[in-house]
């Protein structure tokens, strides 16, 4: 009984491997974020999984038809831009509150799937995320003043949601490998040249997240940067063989907002505070929506 059940949720198991470990990866680059830009971090981040990819490419080929190059420059652009945002948010703000503004680009794909590719969505989807969205206003408290970790946030979601649509017709023309390595591709080429301009000149406050000066790693450094690939790496297996071992889509994405409270509990722990009563209300709410949205598909 015990190993049928144990089977029938593998999915839920692998997703729940997957969360811990992808808030580990958020944990050691809130550690590099007190030392290297968002920028460098996300180089590191990419550059390692940029030649895993070319050697999968190598070793194994790829199918693709091809067409739609300014589509697949796009999603790989817009993607590193929305990664450099959350590194930055992380180095900024609590772990659990970047992770919960991350989760925005569930509500912003929701809806462009109603605008631009005519999804029809039920009542408890609009519902989802329109609580979603309240509980972002939750944790914004705009009566606290709108800051630019909040608007690092929402872009952050708004990016993503977008390049996540976009491989929704890039994957009529190419394999999922040629996605991949386009956003590896851009995720290494787009953070050097932002670190090389930066060395030609003064870089605006409000792009600091853009452009920012090479900063050779520590030895302490080198580490976390290994463990966040590491981690990177298990929580990218483990969410794919979640949703390879699963039946219900849906329940493993909703699974996967338990990311949120790793990412609490391991903020906590790094120092964070905790947030307060209305801020963690907010986070109830989009962790709420998540699941009300995921559970729709």
């Amino acid at each position: 009984m015990n190993k049928r059940f144990l089977i029938r949720n593998l999915g839920v198991y692998y997703m729940l491997l997957a969360s811990f470990y992808f808030a580990l990866t958020g944990a050691f680059a809130k550690a590099l974020g007190g030392g290297m830009s968002s920028v460098e971090i996300s180089f590191f981040r990419n550059v390692v999984g940029l030649f895993i990819i070319l050697w999968a490419i190598f070793k194994y080929g790829h199918n693709s038809k091809g067409g739609a190059l300014f589509l697949l420059f796009m999603r790989g652009f817009v993607g590193i831009i929305a990664m450099m945002a959350f590194f930055y948010n992380i180095a900024n703000m609590g772990l659990a509150e970047a992770f919960t503004f991350a989760k925005t680009s569930a509500m912003f794909l929701g809806l462009f799937g109603a605008i631009f590719l005519k999804e029809k969505l039920g009542f408890w989807a609009w519902f989802g995320i329109l609580i979603g969205f309240l509980g972002i206003v939750f944790i914004m408290q705009p009566n606290l003043g709108f800051t630019k970790n909040h608007f690092m946030g929402l872009l952050n979601g708004f990016l993503a949601a977008v390049a996540y649509m976009s491989v929704h017709e890039l994957r009529k023309a190419y394999d999922t490998k040629i996605i991949v390595l386009s956003f590896m591709l851009s995720g290494t080429l787009v953070p050097l040249f932002c670190m090389v301009a930066s060395e030609f000149f003064t870089v605006p406050i409000y792009l600091d997240f853009l452009f920012a000066k090479f900063i050779m790693p520590t030895p302490k450094m080198w580490i976390f940067i290994v463990l966040m690939g590491v981690f990177g790496l298990l929580f990218q297996t483990y969410m794919t063989k979640a949703y390879a071992a699963s039946r219900h889509a849906g329940t493993v994405a909703a699974v996967a907002y338990s990311d949120i409270i790793f990412t609490l509990i391991i903020g906590i722990i790094m120092g964070d505070s905790l947030p307060n009563l209305i801020a963690g209300f907010g986070i109830i709410l989009v962790i709420v929506s998540g699941v009300i949205v995921a559970m729709q598909k």
